[in-house]
């Protein structure tokens, strides 16, 4: 391939910026103050809230981390959160619908949860959970099973940053083989979660293997690569595609 037609394909990376008002919903951040590792106050709840907003979101889904080693979030945490956040915005008079489900990590304590049926779920009986970024936890088929078993609609967060799959991605059909939808990460599509991540996301895209984008925001950095997403032809397409499921919720 000669420099210039190398030099063609960089430049097609990237598009005019696109509206994310058309994805509508986003359905994977951190907003609710100090309970996990997104906001840690009122203030930056509200600010990231407004940027979404500004960004053409109508209304969020916010899911803060239940995991049972680092984050000992429930309900009792977790709502009582949501109606703080949901009483600011009322109060500043931001028009933002806003819900609380969870980001549940796939250890013993969720299938505790799945077992006695208590968890946080939104839109069609959906549970978002993610797995280990290190390896592909042993108890994930069982998961996974007890969930369906349960009732629940199983979605695996941003599994495009698993870089243990990376190299096989008959992992990522095999989750559609369970009745797994998939949820990536808005960002990812940016590069800054690794060329890898970005590859797999595109992939995943290309495949339309993809049922949910989600900005998995934390702070004002994401809010950053969420406008920088804009311009991926990629992601443009998959958006305008009209086959995503966020304004489904």
């Amino acid at each position: 391939m000669s420099f210039f037609k190398k030099w063609a394909r960089v430049k097609e990376e990237k598009t005019e910026p696109f509206d994310l008002g058309l994805i509508g919903i986003d359905m994977h951040s951190h907003l609710i103050p100090g309970i996990d590792d997104g906001a840690q106050n009122i203030e930056e709840s509200i600010q990231l809230i407004t940027y979404l907003k500004e960004l053409g979101f109508k209304k969020c889904i916010t899911t803060p981390h239940i995991f049972s080693d680092m984050y000992k979030n429930s309900p009792e945490t977790i709502l009582p959160g949501l109606d703080l956040v949901r009483k600011e915005l009322k109060f500043r008079e931001i028009e933002m619908e806003i819900e609380a489900a969870a980001e549940y990590y796939c250890d013993e304590h969720f299938e505790d949860l799945i077992e006695k049926k208590e968890l946080l779920t939104f839109g069609k009986n959906y549970v978002l959970f993610e797995i280990s970024f290190a390896a592909e936890p042993a108890n994930l088929a069982r998961a996974i099973f007890n969930l369906r078993l349960a009732g629940y609609n199983p979605i695996m967060a941003h599994p495009e940053r698993y870089e243990f799959w990376h190299n096989d991605f008959s992992r990522y059909q095999s989750l559609l083989d369970k009745d797994v939808l998939i949820q990536v990460n808005t960002n990812c599509f940016t590069g800054q979660y690794g060329p890898g991540a970005k590859r797999i996301a595109e992939k995943l895209a290309r495949e339309g293997m993809i049922h949910f984008v989600g900005s998995d925001c934390h702070h004002m950095g994401h809010i950053e690569l969420l406008n920088k997403s804009r311009t991926n032809p990629v992601l443009k397409k998959l958006v305008e595609s009209g086959k995503l499921m966020n304004g489904t919720l």
